[in-house]
């Protein structure tokens, strides 16, 4: 009888967990709907605002005519990261920690490159004489481009800090739970910077 009860609240404890992970996760998405409001928002300040170039001021189509292969490079960086990262989490599944860090590692460089190429980006505009008080233009690819760079460096700290906690702790609930939000964040952004590379880089170009 004692070993029924013990089984029975194993099982609650259990469910209890379950429980937590699914609340966690779907408060996660609620906070990622939040963002899409933000993102949706700059997306239609910079609709709006990219036709405000003053006489003078480049275009987008002086700005990312010749860039658009290096942007389509930086691109590529970003979805082969979120490639790398579902292999992370089909590893956390097997429960193989060593793969789980191995995919993460290789996810956050892939991360850190894109930015890397952004932060190039951004420079050479300044340098150019293209920085965001040129124009309304410029204001808005800034702050678009540059508050999902913020986002997608958020997300290289929160990645390093949970492959740290995965090696002292191994891939507990916790752990796991914080690898499924992580996951979330991260495909969130990949989707998000592909409406900026196709609105911000293809349509300027065109």
């Amino acid at each position: 009888m004692a070993e029924v009860l013990h089984h029975d609240n194993h099982g609650h404890d259990e469910h209890h967990h379950h429980d937590d992970t699914d609340i966690t996760v779907f408060g996660f998405w609620t906070y990622l709907m939040s963002d899409l409001i933000l993102f949706g928002t700059l997306f239609i300040a910079f609709a709006v605002l990219s036709s405000h170039i003053p006489p003078g001021t480049p275009s987008p189509k002086d700005l990312f005519g010749e860039s658009l292969g290096f942007v389509l490079v930086e691109t590529f960086a970003l979805l082969i990261s979120s490639v790398t990262f579902g292999f992370a989490v089909l590893a956390s599944y097997k429960k193989n920690v060593g793969q789980v860090l191995t995919w993460l590692a290789i996810t956050w460089l892939f991360g850190a490159t894109f930015i890397g190429m952004e932060l190039y980006e951004f420079n050479h505009l300044v340098h150019a004489g293209h920085g965001p008080s040129t124009s309304a233009f410029l204001s808005a690819f800034f702050t678009l481009v540059g508050t999902h760079g913020i986002h997608v460096t958020s997300g290289l700290v929160w990645m390093l800090v949970l492959m740290y906690q995965i090696k002292k702790n191994g891939l507990t609930l916790p752990n796991t739970r914080r690898l499924a939000c992580l996951s979330l964040f991260w495909h969130f952004l990949d989707i998000v910077w592909i409406c900026v590379f196709s609105v911000v880089y293809l349509l300027g170009v065109i």
